[in-house]
């Protein structure tokens, strides 16, 4: 369960790891992947930080804990691996998607190409119980997950944050609202999206702050198709 990060986030978090929270967690986690089905595979735990560095990160979507049916989760939030079918979150996201930046809707729910671009896709929570929703939550992914905002805090330029929901925005008070954007509606869930995630125009929003502040606005447009292989 000691799995290094394998860019610039690694001298930023690297204290947390050495935290007595962290290594209670790691423990809980050593079990809980050697006596029940746990999602993600545990080398993709940390994908969210490995798919976007550090320096790269100009927006943050943050989730609450992985998808918990098989061969779903990957480490990125709202993500699914290739060859799965579109979560109905995400179907709600490319709705939006469509409406807002004249989004082809694609195939699958893959979304590796946007954290490429420098959106960090992070759950609050990194770890699921296989079918039990919230089964890791208060066991120091939470704290873990604070220090990672907290970081994003100090950057030099401004990041765009995307907080979906109660849950997520409980992170607002972790985030010098001055310096960085945040960005709010209801959970794209179907429980909830049509309290105002439609029409909310997010991802037509930040690219006009991204912009604003001269940095490259996010392609969010899909690959049609991808390969299960890759």
């Amino acid at each position: 369960m000691n799995i290094p990060l394998k860019n610039d986030w690694e001298q930023v978090l690297k204290q947390e790891f050495q935290k007595d929270y962290y290594k209670h967690l790691r423990e809980f986690l050593k079990k809980e992947y050697s006596s029940h089905t746990i999602y993600p595979n545990m080398y993709d735990i940390f994908n969210a930080l490995h798919f976007t560095d550090f320096q790269k990160v100009k927006v943050v979507i943050l989730g609450q804990d992985p998808y918990h049916g098989p061969h779903q989760a990957h480490g990125l939030s709202f993500s699914v691996q290739p060859g799965v079918p579109v979560p109905p979150s995400l179907k709600n996201m490319y709705q939006e998607l469509a409406a807002d930046v004249d989004f082809k809707i694609p195939s699958h729910g893959y979304l590796k190409a946007w954290a490429d671009q420098g959106v960090l896709l992070l759950n609050n929570v990194l770890t699921v119980r296989a079918h039990q929703a919230h089964s890791h939550k208060n066991k120091g992914w939470e704290q873990f997950t604070n220090q990672v905002i907290y970081s994003l805090n100090q950057k030099d330029h401004p990041v765009v944050f995307l907080l979906w929901g109660a849950a997520a925005q409980k992170k607002v008070e972790l985030i010098d609202t001055d310096k960085h954007y945040v960005l709010k509606a209801p959970h794209p869930s179907p429980l909830s999206a049509h309290r105002g995630f439609f029409g909310c125009r997010h991802f037509s929003k930040t690219n006009a702050i991204l912009k604003q502040e001269n940095l490259t606005p996010i392609d969010w447009q899909l690959p049609m198709n991808v390969n299960p292989d890759n």
